[in-house]
C-alpha cells in the first residue's frame, strides 16, 4: 500500500515536471514568434536602392571608363535613408568620367565625385588623344605626370625665346615602358609615354615642335587637389 501511494506522487511530480516544461517551452516559442514579428516589422521599414558603390580606393583624376568600371564600381543594394540624392543608380553613369578627387573604398557614388570627360575638352573643335614619349620633353618633370593632371606647354624659339604654347593641357593617361598603364595612385613608377587631349587642328603643329626637340612642359600645382 505505502509502496503504491509514493509511486503514485512520483507520478503526480512527473506530470506536473512535464507540464511545466512544456508551458516554458510555449511560452518560449511565443516570445520567440513575437520577437521574430518585431524584427521582420522593423526590417521591412528599411527601403533598399540600387546604387554605385567604391569597391576600392579611386586615385584623383583617374578616367574611367566602360572598360575599367567594373574594376572601380559595383552595384549594390544601399539602405534608402542613406543614399543621397545625387547618387548615380545606373552603371553607365560612371563612364567617360574622370575623379574630381579621392574617392574612398565603401563610399556611395554621386555626381559630384565625378567629371565628364566633355567638360575637359570643352572649347575644342575637335578633342584628339595624341601621345608622346616622355624622352621627348626632357622627361616630363622627372616621369611624375599621371592621369588628371594639367600641364602648360612651352616652346622655345630662337626670335622670340619661350612662348607658352597650350596651356591646361589635360593628361588622359600614361604608361610605363612596357606600355602598361600607370594608376594615378602610383607616385613612384616613371611614366614613359603619355597621352594628352589636344585639339586636332593644333595636333600637327605639336608633333612637328616635338621633332624639332624645342616643347618643354610644366606641371600645374594643384594645393591641396583642387584645380
Amino acid at each position: 500500500m505505502e509502496r503504491g501511494k509514493k509511486e503514485s506522487k512520483a507520478m503526480k511530480t512527473m506530470k506536473l515536471l512535464a507540464g511545466c516544461a512544456f508551458a516554458a517551452f510555449m511560452a518560449a516559442a511565443a516570445i520567440w514568434l513575437v520577437l521574430l514579428r518585431v524584427e521582420k516589422s522593423e526590417l521591412s521599414g528599411y527601403e533598399k536602392r540600387e546604387g554605385l558603390v567604391a569597391m576600392r580606393d579611386v586615385p584623383e583624376g583617374q578616367l574611367i571608363t566602360a572598360e575599367n568600371r567594373g574594376d572601380y564600381f559595383a552595384m549594390e543594394s544601399i539602405d534608402a535613408r542613406i543614399v543621397p540624392e545625387s547618387a548615380l543608380m545606373v552603371a553607365e553613369q560612371a563612364e567617360n568620367v574622370v575623379a574630381r578627387t579621392v574617392i574612398g573604398k565603401g563610399c556611395v557614388l554621386t555626381e559630384g565625385h565625378l567629371r565628364q570627360v566633355e567638360s575637359i575638352t570643352a572649347g575644342m573643335k575637335e578633342p584628339v588623344v595624341a601621345g608622346f614619349r616622355a624622352e621627348d620633353l626632357c622627361q616630363v618633370v622627372g616621369g611624375v605626370l599621371r592621369a588628371g593632371d594639367r600641364i602648360h606647354v612651352f616652346a622655345s624659339e630662337e626670335e622670340n625665346g619661350t612662348l607658352l604654347i597650350w596651356e591646361n593641357v589635360y593628361v588622359q593617361q600614361v604608361f610605363d615602358g612596357t606600355g602598361n598603364a600607370i594608376e594615378s595612385s602610383d607616385r613612384t613608377t616613371p611614366a614613359q609615354r603619355i597621352n594628352v587631349f589636344l585639339d586636332k587642328e593644333d595636333v600637327e603643329d605639336f608633333y612637328t615642335r616635338l621633332d624639332q626637340g624645342t616643347l618643354r612642359v610644366v606641371k600645374i600645382w594643384r594645393q591641396g587637389g583642387k584645380e
